[in-house]
């Protein structure tokens, strides 16, 4: 293996504390506008997001902030909050081992331009050497076409690259269907993990079956 691309939202960290933050308050407008209460705006907003899941629109908040016509911009609230973003534990170690080993590293995501502000504000950009967002080949994952661009970018052939992420369809299927091996992290639950190459709990995992797969492959 010479490439390893990682998915960014639940795989090397989490916006959650975030969205946990901003989400009264676009309850709070919404209610507003439309002269309704808190709770039927939370159930219009919801129901719009889950009525959308998987498509282009889903990946980006900003979208349902104007769909809403709300006062609220993510990438404000990305550097109002940056310590609302929570890195996994394991990310930076991970990272940091992958580097000294020499493995170029990615990151395909179905989000917009503001996944790339995300990594800078947690420091993780200077980890990567490829970063491939939905607006960089207007594709969104499990979609061919972005993983190959990120392969292209990268120059490396499929078989020689991993993706790790924390989506089965989007990330593991995805990166199965043109070539790449997929490692699905699960960090939460016990669910089984069907057609992944492989389940990980933890980055350090990843560490472990990168060294087995280098010393199968005889190259230490």
């Amino acid at each position: 293996m010479k490439a390893v691309f990682f998915d960014i939202d639940e795989t090397l960290l989490s916006e959650k504390p975030l969205i946990m933050l901003f989400l009264p308050q676009v309850y709070t407008q919404i209610a507003k506008k439309l002269g309704i209460s808190k709770d039927r705006a939370r159930e219009l907003f919801l129901n719009e997001i889950m009525g959308r899941k998987e498509t282009y629109e889903w990946h980006d908040w900003n979208f349902f902030f104007k769909l809403f016509n709300l006062d609220l911009n993510y990438e404000d609230l990305l550097r109002t909050y940056p310590h609302k973003l929570e890195v996994f534990p394991d990310s930076k170690p991970a990272l940091e081992w992958l580097k000294d080993n020499g493995y170029i590293l990615g990151v395909i995501t179905s989000g917009p331009e503001y996944q790339r502000l995300k990594l800078r504000l947690t420091k993780l950009d200077k980890y990567f050497d490829v970063v491939i967002t939905r607006e960089d080949v207007n594709a969104i994952k499990p979609e061919p076409k972005i993983f190959f661009h990120a392969l292209e970018e990268a120059g490396v052939e499929p078989r020689d690259a991993v993706m790790v992420g924390d989506s089965l369809q989007q990330d593991v299927f995805g990166a199965k269907n043109v070539g790449m091996t997929g490692i699905w992290i699960n960090r939460r639950s016990e669910d089984d993990y069907y057609f992944a190459d492989y389940k990980i709990r933890s980055l350090y995992e990843l560490m472990t079956i990168l060294r087995r797969e280098e010393r199968d492959e005889g190259h230490i």
